[in-house]
């Protein structure tokens, strides 16, 4: 067949409506209701028998960690059960006693399951053994795993340059694996290692480091025990982090407060019924949110410049607002930072935030008197152009209160998958970090590449020219993950290899390069033998603590093979055995990864002992309040501009939001009970008062358009309902509406894209 075959796949889906159902939103998170979609959905996937083993080792010191959100574990975890419905519905995703293979493939094409809904594609069940899709054509194959070995490396050799191929890494792989593979790339030749991270929190990597010293947070999870204030910003926590509740409980009774501010009064923040405890059954539960702010989509900035500005006025005649002597002994910018906000008109800001001035004083009065306080915030933040300045603008606040290295105080960006900080610290990057470089020579006996590589947006574009032909996932959905949905499906298209180290089907398996690896691996909670011994995996959670995981599932097939496994046979075959590393040994045996990560990564130490139990923290110099690395020794208070975003009449302010049956781009279910919503996603929630005066009334169906630099893109059909959202301001689900973003627009320094602010129009159908 021609090499110019191009295989008829959608990168869509069926976008036919199903039956919707709208009720009012659950306004209580968790509780009973949420223990019994947990066991529904558990014992629908696993069995019941299968689903009680492995939930009651989630998360438990001797267990395994969720393969859902990086939300640490208490240090001593309830042993009835330390796990969210959202955690419960990931481990039974994964698994699931539904699996495909061979006879599956051989039936359904490609172009076949394309046209399925991405929901659809999930409820398959857990690939199990290793397939190629030729060539050609269009259905998977088996292929032995050492034809799939040879496949990759004879790919690689073909290269014209090691840049032309690309390592894309999910934050669910373990810190065994990720270093396995960062170190390969490297060793390849390539510094081409974009990462999950790229289009969630590398805002707060780059606003953290440049202000604080340090990319991570600075808290533990007993900081927000007893945490005075604890502002919630730009998240959710019910739906994407739902164990952080049980913290903001415990703040709110020991006498903590909270200020939530988002564009949407989410249920997690209004109450939360922890079922832990009785009274998470049978009473009322605990209410979390004392203020809310409803601020605009992307006017963080004017409310918490308008909030610096009465804050500063307090202090001009009290002089104990602010802490003056933190500010004198360890943070530099203080009297620039003051003539800076002089400079802005407080009903300017007033009107951009748009929240109302009796709810702004009143969080003002509560912060003057506080000073243990802790900022939460999520993507609302990241997933703008100025998201960078969003978070350093949150940072003065902490700053300017002394509630920086302290305890109950201090910064929490609050990471999406399991170990997508643990990726980043043991050497997941597309930047050159020269000590790194270092290190590996002199540990690992070779050269790494010290040109800089592809991120998530270098690596989109990269393709879509021609420059990259090898595009390798371990783990993940680039395809739906990633912004602009049909420019990225035809870079991925010109490939001449993709592979997929994957657990279950998904978009990003059929819309492939012109050859395509699927290679199946264990899931977290899986036994991992080896020569009849059980290995574990380690992990770094969103508070920078290293703990082991260790999975107890008998695996879905014989026919899979671990991460640290698929990378080390690879790096072996394309090596021939002929390699300052011992790839073979280390894929073997994971204690010999372990110490290679001590000799090379900063920070790990002696992992293989002090991960045990409820593991070890990662060195922060904020919390020694060591700012020797930044200008002066001193953390630094940062001049931020105000967003400008000028909307035509006809246009609106869109968000990309998750629903409730959903992790990242892995869809549960239809329903989205926190918000009313059932049985359909393809929802567009608006104000009330601006679908009157665009004539729209309630499930009208609209397609969604935004046209950047003169190229439009269109998410076609929607129906729209009203919801309490600031006037002005849309929500609609991902990846749906990730076909909206411009891959050429993205927050500065970070080049995050901006998900949570796209300027669209509407066209009622």
């Amino acid at each position: 067949m021609a090499s110019n075959f191009r295989r008829n796949v959608s990168i869509r889906g069926n976008q036919n409506f199903s039956d919707i159902k709208l009720k009012e939103p659950v306004r209580i998170a968790a509780g009973a209701l949420g223990v019994k979609e947990a066991l529904r959905h558990s014992f629908k996937e696993m069995g019941v028998v299968r689903s009680m083993n492995a939930l009651l080792h989630m998360n438990q010191q001797d267990g395994f960690s969720c393969p859902s959100c990086a939300w640490p574990d208490p240090e001593r975890p309830s042993k009835v059960a330390e796990y969210c419905e959202n955690g419960a519905k990931a481990l039974a995703d994964e698994a699931t006693t539904s699996h495909i293979g061979a006879d599956f493939f051989a039936k359904h094409s490609v172009e076949e399951l394309s046209q399925l809904t991405d929901y659809e594609l999930n409820k398959f069940g857990r690939i199990i053994e290793p397939m190629v899709l030729k060539e050609g054509s269009v259905h998977y194959e088996p292929i032995s795993w050492q034809e799939s070995y040879n496949l990759i490396s004879n790919e690689l050799k073909k290269l014209d340059s090691p840049d032309a191929a690309i390592f894309y890494t999910s934050g669910r792989s373990s810190n065994e694996a990720a270093f396995l593979y960062g170190m390969f790339a490297r060793a390849f030749g390539t510094n081409n290692m974009p990462d999950c991270s790229n289009m969630c929190h590398e805002s707060s990597g780059v606003a953290l480091s440049e202000t604080l010293g340090i990319g991570k947070g600075s808290i533990k999870l007993k900081d927000l025990y007893e945490a005075e204030v604890v502002i919630v910003a730009g998240q959710n926590p019910g739906t994407n982090h739902p164990r952080m509740l049980s913290a903001l409980e415990k703040c709110k009774q020991n006498g903590g407060k909270v200020i939530s501010i988002n564009p949407l009064m989410e249920s997690g923040l209004v109450n939360f019924k922890n079922p832990q405890h009785l009274k998470g059954w049978i009473g009322p539960g605990e209410d979390i949110a004392d203020i809310h702010l409803p601020v605009r989509i992307n006017q963080d900035i004017p409310l918490i410049k308008l909030i610096l500005i009465k804050l500063a006025a307090l202090d001009a005649i009290k002089n104990d607002i602010f802490d003056h002597e933190f500010l004198k002994t360890y943070v530099a910018g203080y009297e620039t930072l003051l003539n800076d906000l002089k400079t802005y008109d407080e009903k300017v800001l007033l009107s951009q935030s748009g929240v109302d001035l009796e709810q702004i004083n009143e969080a003002v009065n509560l912060l003057a008197k506080k000073s243990k306080i802790v900022v939460c915030w999520a993507m609302g933040l990241t997933q703008h152009k100025n998201g960078v300045e969003n978070i350093r603008e949150y940072v003065n606040l902490l700053l300017l209160k002394g509630a920086i290295g302290k305890p109950n105080a201090g910064t929490c960006p609050v990471r999406g998958h399991s170990n997508v900080q643990g990726d980043r610290s043991v050497g997941i990057m597309h930047f050159v970090n020269k000590e790194l470089n270092e290190r590996i020579e002199e540990h690992l006996g070779f050269a790494p590449p010290s040109e800089e590589g592809y991120d998530t947006v270098g690596a989109m574009k990269a393709m879509y020219e021609g420059k990259a032909k090898v595009f390798m996932c371990l783990g993940g959905n680039f395809l739906m993950a990633a912004s602009d949905t049909e420019y990225t499906a035809k870079g991925i298209q010109n490939c001449d290899l993709t592979v997929q180290v994957s657990t279950k089907l998904n978009r990003t398996h059929l819309v492939t390069g012109k050859t395509a690896l699927l290679l199946p691996t264990y899931g977290r909670s899986e036994k991992d033998m080896k020569d009849g011994k059980l290995r574990h995996i380690t992990i770094e959670n969103s508070m920078g603590q290293v703990r082991q995981s260790r999975g107890l599932l008998k695996p879905a097939s014989d026919k899979i093979k671990s991460e640290p496994d698929i990378i080390a046979e690879l790096a072996h075959t394309f090596f021939e055995g002929k390699h300052s590393m011992d790839w073979k040994s280390l894929g073997e045996n994971y204690e010999l990864i372990r110490e290679k990560i001590d000799q090379v990564v900063k920070g790990f130490s002696n992992t293989e002992k002090q991960s045990k139990g409820s593991g070890y923290y990662l060195p922060n110099n904020v919390r020694e309040l060591d700012f020797s690395k930044l200008p002066n020794g001193k953390a630094q208070l940062t001049i931020n501009k105000v967003p400008q975003h000028s909307l035509n009449s006809d246009e609106y302010m869109l968000m990309t939001i998750r629903s409730h049956d959903q992790f990242n781009t892995t869809i549960y279910g239809l329903d989205d009970r926190y918000r009313g919503v059932y049985n359909e996603r393809r929802v567009l929630f608006m104000n009330p008062e601006d679908m009157k005066a665009a004539s729209l009334k309630k499930l009208d169906v609209v397609d969604i358009t935004s046209k950047y630099d003169g190229v439009e893109r269109t998410a076609h059909k929607f129906k729209v309902i009203p919801y309490s959202i600031p006037k002005g301001d849309l929500g609609a689900y991902f990846p749906e509406t990730n076909v909206l973003i411009p891959y050429n627009h993205f927050a500065d320094r970070s080049k995050t894209p901006i998900s949570k602010s796209i300027k669209v129009t509407l066209k009622k159908l």
